[in-house]
């Protein structure tokens, strides 16, 4: 079994060494520490690039980094005095879109995307949607979006954490809709942990009647579709519309926002 690179990495670092030998291809890679001593980021979107890859173009960033970076040339002022920051955990689908609508008419918070992705594939999971497409999806809303792209060697909340230092907020938004177990994945994950547990969760379509969930849908002038099945024996296809009728025609065994996982969702803009 190849050695996992991030281990290698981390154990080139605590020696001081600037530079590793990549245990699957063989190329030299250079540290953390051997790109701080350059002063800079160079642009090319190096794995362990220390400063937020901001000398990659925008446009190509979505593609190129191995590090938490924005992602559109939307920004928030993190200076003092200025508002309190949420930062909502994206996934391109409903719930999240239905979450940032809740958000922007409930909340005094400046609004900040984040979107996870699998470095390899740039795909998000359970969404099958790419990065790009959350990129585009941003930049018509005009938000701000952070990329955090996920590889084997690390948890999942050390990916995160790297996030937080890009805008430093005071709240975390997730769409979750009624799920408990995720709910307390989520509180026990980032309230045990030193670095995130003085964030305030927020949960802002927790609970909320799925009735008044899809007239807000409906009001928005978005196109909601299928974007993954992991059941189409029950009449599910990529594609279908989610709408009053999709909801309709749902076998009563299956949860009409797919909670359980039989489908998931894309949501684009009509205008």
């Amino acid at each position: 079994m190849v050695e996992d690179w991030w281990a290698v990495h981390e154990a080139a670092c605590e020696k001081g060494e600037s530079a590793y030998v990549d245990p699957e291809t063989g190329f030299q890679v250079f540290t953390r520490l051997g790109l701080l001593e350059r002063g800079r980021c160079c642009g090319a979107g190096c794995r362990h690039c220390p400063y937020h890859h901001e000398s990659v173009s925008i446009e190509d960033r979505a593609s190129l980094i191995k590090q938490p970076a924005w992602l559109t040339d939307a920004r928030i002022d993190t200076s003092a005095g200025q508002k309190r920051v949420c930062l909502l955990f994206w996934s391109g689908g409903k719930d999240s879109y239905l979450a940032y609508r809740r958000l922007q008419r409930e909340s005094d918070a400046e609004i900040v995307l984040l979107t996870s992705f699998d470095l390899t594939t740039g795909n998000i999971a359970h969404q099958d949607l790419y990065i790009e497409t959350v990129v585009a999806q941003a930049n018509h809303l005009g938000v701000p979006l952070i990329g955090v792209p996920l590889h084997s060697g690390r948890s999942y909340l050390d990916h995160i954490v790297d996030a937080l230092n890009l805008t430093q907020p005071q709240q975390l938004a997730f769409g979750d809709l009624h799920l408990e177990h995720i709910r307390e994945w989520r509180e026990q994950t980032f309230g045990s942990d030193p670095r995130t547990q003085e964030l305030e969760l927020v949960f802002p379509v927790w609970q909320v009647p799925y009735e008044e969930l899809v007239t807000d849908l409906m009001a928005a002038e978005v196109k909601c579709t299928v974007s993954a099945v992991t059941a189409p024996e029950l009449g599910i296809a990529v594609g279908d519309r989610f709408d009053n009728e999709f909801l309709e025609r749902l076998p009563e065994s299956v949860d009409a926002f797919g909670e359980n996982g039989e489908f998931h969702t894309e949501v684009s803009f009509l205008t």
